[in-house]
């Protein structure tokens, strides 16, 4: 690998090392009365332009892992299943995707609280970067218990020890989905049945925390009287009062949490892939919210820089952008990961909101 090329790994990790500038995702789950299970989430950075990717990876793709330095010389991993991935920064490092036996894996941030264990020269040929950890699971397994197991296997490390730590979201499409942490240099597997996954803290502690707001609920609160004065509702979502609106992550899951589980089932998948997104609407953020008064804000149109949703039955995955808000799919139904090459492209050929003139 040429010096230019380590320098740039490094560089593309270190922009992702501030914790302070919207590092930010929030993660639901909806099912379909068709039986069909989606993921969908909401990637953040308000620090500069992510310049994503989508990445189609064969069968037979081999990988190999960065170490500290920002050298290509740990694990080498070749992929078993055929996958498509959206990438963050350089092309292998995946932070959400999907493959053929419909087995969804996706990178959130979790500055703070997660350490992962020390690197180790000896065991380097197991060693892999926290962020191609997606790529790893996508191309070598096709269910949940496969993941956990295989996780003994492999050392999770940081490229660069400034970064940002992060967690992981595992789904597949029987409807089991885990969130995978590393704290305190030990793997931690927690069984998500609720679906939602922020950033920081943890994510039982996240849990723990929704008991704070048992007292919300869908639709208008009822009239009542104070004494001798009646007090009414200014209008609908009264019950709602108290829901936290602020972008932090724990106010963001508590928020997601919310709206998903009032959100109604809907037909079908393509269905409910739309009501995604317009549920991930509410998550935006939008560039100078974390931006100090005397700082420039970064000139690019959002800190929620894609928004993704995953339909792991149908085998499809579909994303929208900061610059583009028309819904665009893949369907890994029609792509022969035995024969295809490996392709990454940029999530948007025109960095810039097309706008339809209809008069």
């Amino acid at each position: 690998m040429s010096k230019m090329k380590i320098v740039a790994a490094l560089a593309a990790v270190a922009l992702l090392a501030i914790a302070g500038k919207a590092d930010a995702c929030t993660g639901i789950t909806l099912k379909s009365q068709d039986g069909s299970t989606v993921v969908a989430r909401t990637i953040e950075w308000g620090g500069s332009d992510l310049n994503s990717r989508y990445a189609i990876v064969p069968r037979g793709y081999t990988q190999q892992s960065y170490i500290p330095g920002g050298v290509k010389d740990g694990m080498k991993f070749t992929a078993k299943y055929g996958y498509v991935g959206l990438s963050v920064e350089q092309e292998e490092f995946v932070a959400e995707g999907l493959n053929e036996q419909g087995l969804s894996a996706g990178l959130f941030y979790f500055p703070g609280y997660g350490q992962y264990e020390d690197y180790d020269e000896s065991l380097k040929a197991q060693s892999i970067a926290d962020l191609q950890l997606v790529s790893w699971i996508l191309g070598g397994f096709k269910t949940v218990d496969e993941v956990v197991e295989g996780l003994k296997d492999v050392h999770v490390i940081a490229i660069d020890p400034r970064a940002s730590t992060a967690h992981w979201r595992v789904a597949d499409p029987s409807g089991r989905q885990i969130v995978v942490e590393i704290v305190g240099k030990k793997v931690c597997v927690y069984e998500n049945k609720l679906g939602v996954l922020t950033n920081s803290p943890g994510f039982d502690w996240q849990m723990t925390n929704l008991n704070n707001y048992v007292n919300l609920y869908p639709g208008t609160a009822k009239m009542k009287k104070l004494g001798g004065v009646q007090v009414a509702s200014f209008g609908a979502g009264s019950g709602f009062l108290g829901l936290p609106g602020d972008v932090t992550p724990p106010s963001r899951f508590v928020r997601a949490a919310l709206y998903q589980t009032t959100a109604p089932t809907l037909a079908t998948a393509d269905k409910t892939v739309r009501q995604c997104f317009q549920i991930l609407n509410n998550f935006d953020i939008p560039i100078g919210i974390e931006t100090a008064e005397g700082e420039t804000a970064v000139d690019i149109p959002s800190a929620t820089q894609w928004t993704s949703a995953t339909d792991m039955t149908g085998r499809k995955i579909y994303y929208r952008t900061m610059y583009n808000s028309a819904i665009r799919m893949i369907d890994l139904g029609k792509i022969n990961f035995g024969k295809t090459k490996y392709k990454s492209v940029p999530l948007d050929e025109m960095k810039e909101q097309p706008i339809t003139i209809i008069n």
